[in-house]
């Protein structure tokens, strides 16, 4: 069994306030989540208007899989309009670890 997970640091374009904060940051979890079938959540930087921190991970069979599903998901944030992506932070471990 593997385990993998990314940490991302997000800078937000034209936000204002926490309300536009989720405006744009509900959008991209809930495609990321849609798209790659992964678990995703915000997970830092919860008052700050301008930044995000999300957690993507997931569970597989293969290392292959879960590094080809982790750097989808890492490119689809990074080319999204609106959103710098400052950092990513990845882990994968193999149940042996």
């Amino acid at each position: 069994m593997w385990i993998g997970w990314i940490e991302l640091d997000l800078l937000l374009g034209d936000v204002h306030s926490l309300k536009e904060k989720r405006s744009v940051v509900r959008p991209v979890i809930a495609e990321v989540r849609k798209r790659f079938d992964v678990s995703i959540a915000e997970v830092d930087h919860h008052n700050l208007h301008r930044r995000a921190g999300l957690g993507v991970g997931l569970v597989g069979a293969d290392r292959a899989h879960i590094v080809e599903v982790l750097d989808a998901a890492e490119n689809y944030v990074a080319y999204r309009p609106g959103v710098d992506l400052l950092s990513a932070r990845r882990q994968i471990r193999s149940s042996d670890d």
